[in-house]
C-alpha cells in the first residue's frame, strides 16, 4: 500500500542509495556495533554521495528536495539493522535548526559540510537532572562582550562523540521565565571549555555514539547564536513535531521489516513436522501484526503528505509516535517469540532491532509526555 506521490526521481534515488548501503555499510555493520562506534569517514562517504541534508537547498550544496527523500532514506537505512550511522538525526532533526533559523552567514559556514558529511551534528537538550522538561534545564548561557560563556552538562546526546558542531539549549541566569530565558547557540568541536564525556554503553543501538557533553566556561561568539535570543524553546517545539514525525516512520519501518523476516522465517522452517506458518496459532499472531503496521503506514502516509502541504497536526503526530513506537514494541516481542530458540542467538538479525526499538518510548518525548500533550489538545 502506498499513498505517497513518489517520482520517477524519488525512485532511482531510493535504487542508488539501496546500492550505496549494500556496499559502503551493510558489510561493515557487524564491526561496528562489536566497536560502539560508526567511523567518521563513512559520513563523509555517505556525503559525497548525495545522501545527507537532501533537504538543504542547491544554494548550499544540498539536493533542494522534498520531505519524501527524507522518507526514502529512513526507510532504507533501517534494512541495514543498525542505527550508529544515524542520518535521520542529522538530515531531519538537527540541521533544520541551523537551515531555518540560522543566519545567511551561518548557513554559508556550516550547511555545506553538513551536506558533504565534513560536519557531523547534534542536538544538546536533556540534563542529568532534566530529561522531558525542558523548562528545568540548568546549562547557563551569560553574555560577556562580544562573547557568551556556556556552563553546564547534557546527556543521553546521540552523534555526542562523531560530532562537529552542535545545537546546544541554553538557560540566561538572568531571566526568570523558564521558557522565555532559553536560546540556541551553536558550538564548535574544540571549542576551549567543551568536552566530550563518556560514551555511553546502552542496550540497543551499540553502534550509535550517545555521550555526555561538558560545559565550563566554554566561551563562543556572540553570533553563534542560533535565531533570536529567548526563543529557544519555541524553536525546540517547532522542530519537534518533525523529529516525532522522523521517530514515528523510522519506528514503523523496523516493525514492518522484524515482521517480514519473521514471516519468511516461519514459512520455510519447521515447527512440529510441518512449517510454523501452517499452525493457525502462528497464523493468527502473523495476521494480526500485519494489520497494525498496515494500519501504522495508512496513518504515517497521511501525516507526511499533511507535513509536506504545511498541514501538520503536533495532537496527530503525538498520536503517531506514541502508538508507533509501542506498536513496534509489542510486534517486536511477539516476533521473538514465534521465532523461538534462534532468538535468543545473537546471529538472529531481529534480535538487534529488538533492542534497538525498545528506547522509541522514550527518545523526543517519552510517550506519556505524547499523551499529556493529547490530552491538553483535547481539553480533557
Amino acid at each position: 500500500m502506498n499513498m505517497l506521490p513518489y517520482s520517477d526521481h524519488h525512485k532511482t534515488f531510493r535504487m542508488q542509495l539501496r546500492e550505496f548501503l549494500s556496499s559502503e555499510v551493510i558489510p561493515y555493520v557487524d564491526q561496528w556495533e562489536s566497536d560502539h562506534i560508526v567511523p567518521k569517514a563513512v559520513w563523509k562517504k555517505m556525503g559525497r554521495a548525495g545522501f545527507l541534508c537532501t533537504a538543504v537547498s542547491k544554494e548550499y550544496g544540498g539536493l533542494g528536495g522534498d520531505f519524501l527523500y527524507s522518507v526514502i532514506v529512513i526507510e532504507e537505512m533501517v534494512k541495514t539493522n543498525h542505527t550508529g550511522l544515524m542520518v535521520q538525526l542529522h538530515s531531519d532533526i538537527v540541521v533544520p535548526y541551523l537551515d531555518s533559523f540560522g543566519t545567511e552567514s551561518q548557513k554559508r559556514k556550516f550547511l555545506p559540510g553538513c551536506v558533504s558529511g565534513d560536519i557531523v551534528m547534534a542536538v544538546a537538550m536533556t540534563e542529568p537532572d532534566a530529561g522531558s522538561d525542558l523548562a528545568s534545564m540548568r546549562t547557563s548561557a551569560e553574555e560577556e562582550g562580544d562573547q557568551v560563556v556556556i556552563n553546564g552538562a547534557k546527556t543521553f546526546i546521540s552523534n555526542g562523540i562523531n560530532c562537529d558542531l552542535v545545537v546546544l539549549a541554553a538557560k540566561d541566569p538572568a531571566v526568570d521565565h523558564p521558557h522565555k530565558a532559553v536560546s540556541l547557540y551553536l558550538v564548535e568541536n574544540n571549542t576551549p571549555g567543551f568536552k566530550k564525556g563518556r560514551q555511553l554503553l546502552k542496550m540497543g543501538m551499540h553502534s550509535q555514539d550517545t555521550a555526555e557533553l561538558f560545559f565550563t566556561n566554554c566561551r563562543i561568539p556572540r553570533e553563534h547564536l542560533l535565531g533570536k535570543k529567548g526563543q529557544g524553546f519555541i524553536q525546540l517545539m517547532q522542530k519537534l513535531q518533525q523529529e516525532r514525525l522522523v521517530c514515528s516512520i523510522w519506528a514503523l519501518a523496523i516493525a514492518e521489516t522484524i515482521l517480514e523476516w519473521t514471516e519468511n522465517y516461519c514459512r520455510n522452517n519447521p515447527g512440529v513436522g510441518k512449517p510454523l506458518a501452517a499452525s493457525q496459532a502462528v497464523q493468527f499472531a502473523l495476521v494480526e501484526m500485519m494489520t497494525e503496521t498496515r494500519i501504522g503506514r495508512a496513518f504515517i502516509h497521511q501525516l507526511v503528505i499533511d507535513h509536506m502541504h504545511n498541514k501538520a497536526d503536533a495532537t496527530e503526530t503525538s498520536m503517531a509516535k506514541y502508538w508507533i513506537s509501542d506498536m513496534a514494541n509489542r510486534v517486536a516481542n511477539r516476533c521473538l517469540c514465534l521465532v523461538g530458540d534462534v532468538a535468543s542467538q545473537e546471529s538472529c538479525p531481529i534480535v538487534r532491532m529488538w533492542r534497538d526499538i525498545r528506547v522509541f518510548s522514550i527518545f523526543a518525548g517519552t510517550n506519556e509526555i505524547m499523551k499529556n500533550i493529547i490530552a491538553k489538545a483535547k481539553a480533557f
